[in-house]
């Protein structure tokens, strides 16, 4: 019982966010199991365009370094983020948040490739999150208990955390500047005078990962037209 209730709570993830944080995990432990190595991973232009090892454009974004506190936190924005993105703003939208993936991940790599970046996972967790307020601006935050602040402000005490963990903030500052591009392009241009909607959703995306929605002049033919139930007192024909 225990099993299925596991089974059904995982597939009532959205497809999206399940697929991500699961493809983030598998690769962690593959890892930590020697597996794979990060070396395997990191992203290297050198190799993937002269050794056409392509898998690095993706596995840099899936790899967020050895099990601790760090993947913990990482994982819990990562799959909090792109479920309530997924099943907010971009309900019914699949196409268009696997596009913003797309066009998230391209700019980061198109950056990795001058700043000598190894891994994007936090960069792009940080775009997730950075979009997510944005969209949800007057959420009241509480971050560990110790601070309150608006939702807006969230990737800059994402940012101010790690700076007090001694880490870098390149990477945090890269995914605030790919998410304030998207959200720039998508929400705030378009509606701006003259402003037209830059972000056009390839037509392919949406005929594999959006239904067709049903035409409301569509008149079923009369063999699809289930049969009315009959009435138990009325006779019955022969």
């Amino acid at each position: 019982m225990a099993y299925q209730g596991f089974t059904a709570e995982y597939l009532g993830i959205p497809a999206v966010t399940r697929a991500y944080t699961t493809a983030c995990v598998i690769t962690t432990a593959a890892v930590q199991l020697d597996l794979l190595t990060p070396f395997q991973l990191y992203f290297n232009p050198d190799l993937i365009f002269r050794k056409l090892q392509i898998w690095r454009l993706l596995t840099n974004f899936l790899f967020f370094g050895p099990l601790g506190f760090s993947f913990f936190f990482n994982m819990i924005f990562l799959y909090r983020y792109c479920r309530m993105l997924e099943e907010g703003s971009f309900r019914g939208r699949t196409a268009d948040f696997i596009f913003m993936f797309l066009f998230g991940g391209f700019l980061m790599t198109l950056f990795g490739l001058f700043a000598g970046l190894f891994f994007l996972g936090q960069a792009f967790t940080i775009m997730l999150v950075y979009v997510w307020s944005r969209r949800n601006p007057y959420i009241r935050m509480n971050f560990f208990g110790l601070l309150n602040f608006q939702a807006p402000f969230l990737p800059w005490v994402l940012m101010g955390f790690s700076l007090l963990l001694g880490n870098s903030i390149l990477i945090d500052l890269l995914g605030i500047a790919v998410g304030h591009v998207y959200y720039f392009l998508e929400d705030v241009f378009p509606n701006q005078p003259g402003g037209k909607k830059l972000l056009l959703t390839p037509g392919f995306l949406k005929l594999v990962f959006d239904p067709p929605e049903e035409d409301p002049n569509y008149n079923p033919l009369p063999e699809e037209t289930p049969a009315p139930a009959q009435d138990p007192d009325q006779p019955q024909l022969p």
